[in-house]
């Protein structure tokens, strides 16, 4: 093994191709999931994108095949419980014996009000968000060992949110926000912090094997999620960005293709936030303040 640079090739095309890679994208048919699926199969990877609806999926696998040079295909999946994961899993290997890359992507969100905030709320975040992340992971496992190795370790890469870093109360003010105001998204954080401590669990588990987990927590990017935000409360949303925008594409896929690469081969059990520095600097709680004052 070289130590040194001098014989080692640095070239991004060397610590970044994915001509031969397999993933697996859940909720790859919109938003992130969409992006990341994309980002894939413009670099040659052949990617399998999964979620509930079949329009959609069909709609995102065209429009993602034309663009090539990788191909997309995909899977009708319902992962919102165990047998929907196994069944997921089920699929898969029939369509491939390896996975290089799985992007846990599959979730949801549930904005009601704080006192009259349904169960159903709860257990379908915590379905979704976190147990579907567990059982598919488990289930996909032999086909993520078939080529791990050391210099080539296979990646598991579970998206959870700047919701669960941020402790502020996420009721929506009229101001505006990702929720309507007096609501509420109060399952949604915690079910993202399970998912960023799930996804340490699982790096301490796998790593040992090959298998590197790492965890990206976005901020405000365009998705169905963020849709009624987006449409309602822009304004309020982008006062809250260091940068003056929320994220994009190229963001998103950046981050994503640089833990699956060579390049971020030695990434473990790492929480990535992007949210362009709104949560960590303070930045929208100021903004937010700024605007009560007015």
């Amino acid at each position: 093994m070289s130590l040194g640079p001098d014989t080692t090739d640095l070239s991004v095309s060397s610590l970044f191709s994915f001509n031969d890679y397999v993933c697996l994208v859940t909720g790859g048919a919109t938003g992130l999931g969409e992006m990341a699926a994309q980002a894939f199969v413009q670099n040659g990877a052949h990617v399998i994108i999964a979620s509930r609806k079949e329009s959609e999926l069909k709609k995102t696998s065209e429009r993602i095949n034309k663009l090539g040079p990788g191909k997309c295909e995909y899977v009708v999946a319902d992962l919102s419980s165990k047998k929907g994961c196994d069944g997921l899993v089920a699929e898969i290997k029939k369509k491939t014996d390896r996975l290089d890359v799985l992007i846990n992507n599959s979730g949801a969100s549930w904005g009601a009000a704080y006192d009259d905030f349904p169960e159903s709320g709860w257990d379908k975040l915590m379905a979704l968000n976190v147990k579907s992340i567990f059982y598919t992971t488990v289930g996909l496992e032999p086909l993520l060992l078939k080529r791990a190795s050391t210099d080539h370790p296979s990646r598991v890469i579970n998206i959870a949110s700047m919701a669960a870093i941020s402790t502020v109360d996420v009721t929506t003010t009229e101001s505006g926000g990702l929720s309507a105001p007096g609501n509420g998204t109060y399952s949604y954080g915690p079910s993202k912090a399970a998912c960023v401590h799930l996804s340490r669990i699982q790096a301490a588990k796998l790593a040992p094997k090959h298998i590197n987990v790492n965890v990206v927590c976005p901020g405000v990017f365009p998705s169905r999620m963020t849709a009624f935000g987006l449409r309602e409360a822009m304004d309020t949303l982008v006062r809250g960005q260091p940068s003056g925008r929320i994220g994009t594409p190229q963001d998103f896929a950046g981050l994503i293709l640089f833990l699956s690469g060579r390049g971020g081969a030695h990434m473990v059990g790492t929480v990535q936030e992007i949210d362009g520095g709104s949560t960590r600097t303070g930045f929208r709680q100021m903004a937010k303040q700024e605007k009560a004052n007015l």
